[in-house]
């Protein structure tokens, strides 16, 4: 079982930004790899911060991880643990918490590693997909550096990819470092490129990805897939596919978190003598019994047949909501027989207390 986040970095759940931050600094410089030389012990506890800072700094994500737990992020992408955030996404990313190590996005005061833009795509979900997991296979348009291009060292930055630069004030010497203008921060221009690549050496690519949903996601929820956005020039690191999740909306069922909800229509006669119905469910269709006597508004829960909880909390119920349907038009015989009916004491509302009233059975519900 991954380890939570919050006992990572050794704070709580109501730890503020500042704090969150001041403790992923602590424990990146305590077990930073210049520190630890070749203790991979230590180096794997310097990526465990990194994911969790990566997750709790970022509002949104804090948000969902707050509710889903890890498996708000799995997707046979991301983290996966720590191991898949190698130190140039770390330096790349959180360089600036840093401080007093060294400039760019290292400790050792190396060039900044620059990485490719994200990409966002929208995948369209049935409940069924939803409830068992899914694997999807999506073609994705991506900017992958040309094959035969070839980068040398920038020569404005000397590779480092920021320009320091000194100014006299009236403060004294001041000293600023900012992007370097020309390589845009990788250290490295091109060199050679092919005819048909673009500025930065680049080509757009159409490439099938991979992407494992996991059961129990909800609508708006958002996937990382690792590596597998656009590429960077030179010997940056790949952007991330970000992929947002999109419920489609089921014939006959509904979704209220992990329970699913459904309406079922019977006779007066099928109410009255009690009958046999199938139903869907994200599994696949199943039989019911419906009692004689059954009353319009009673609910049948059928246990673990909702929506698998995303937190790894069991599996939701399939509530069916048994609605009499009342003829609007009505033959003579049948008129006459109604008629002869409505004084007979089997006819009359006689609710026993077993029967519940509508409030009853909306406490019922949410209970």
């Amino acid at each position: 079982m991954k380890e939570d986040f919050y006992e990572i970095l050794g704070i709580s759940k109501g730890a503020s930004p500042a704090e969150i931050k001041k403790a992923y600094r602590k424990k990146a410089i305590e077990y930073h790899p210049d520190k630890n030389p070749g203790d991979t012990g230590a180096e794997e506890r310097f990526k465990k911060a990194a994911e969790a800072y990566e997750v709790l700094s970022d509002p949104n994500k804090k948000a969902r991880y707050d509710q889903y737990g890890h498996k708000a992020f799995e997707n046979g992408g991301g983290f996966g643990g720590g191991g898949g955030m190698n130190m140039d996404d770390i330096f790349s990313q959180f360089g600036d918490i840093f401080g007093g190590f060294g400039g760019g996005g290292g400790f050792g005061g190396g060039r900044r590693t620059v990485k490719g833009s994200n990409l966002r795509i929208r995948v369209k979900l049935t409940l069924e997909e939803i409830a068992n997991g899914v694997e999807k296979k999506i073609k994705v348009k991506r900017k992958k550096v040309a094959q035969g291009t070839t980068y040398q060292t920038c020569g404005t930055c000397n590779g480092q990819g920021q320009v320091t630069r000194i100014q006299n004030t009236i403060l004294g010497r001041m000293q600023t470092s900012a992007t370097c203008s020309t390589c845009g921060g990788s250290g490295q221009i091109i060199d050679k490129k092919p005819a048909n690549a673009d500025a930065n050496g680049m080509l757009s690519t159409e490439e099938t990805v991979s992407i494992k949903i996991p059961p129990g996601v909800v609508d708006g929820m958002q996937l990382k897939v690792t590596g597998k956005g656009n590429d960077a020039p030179g010997n940056g690191i790949a952007g991330d596919l970000l992929v947002a999740i999109e419920e489609e909306q089921h014939d006959t069922l509904q979704r209220e978190g992990d329970n699913l909800h459904y309406d079922l229509y019977v006779s007066f006669s099928e109410a009255a003598l009690g009958t046999s119905k199938e139903i869907d469910t994200v599994t696949g269709k199943v039989r019911i019994k419906i009692d004689n006597g059954t009353q319009s508004g009673k609910i049948l829960r059928l246990r673990k047949k909702g929506i698998p909880s995303i937190n790894g909390y069991g599996t939701g119920d399939l509530l069916v909501h048994v609605n009499v349907w009342t003829p609007k038009n009505l033959s003579k015989e049948q008129k006459e027989f109604f008629e002869k009916m409505s004084n007979d004491d089997h006819f009359r509302p006689n609710p026993e207390k077993e029967d519940k009233s509508f409030f009853e059975k909306v406490k019922d519900m949410f209970s």
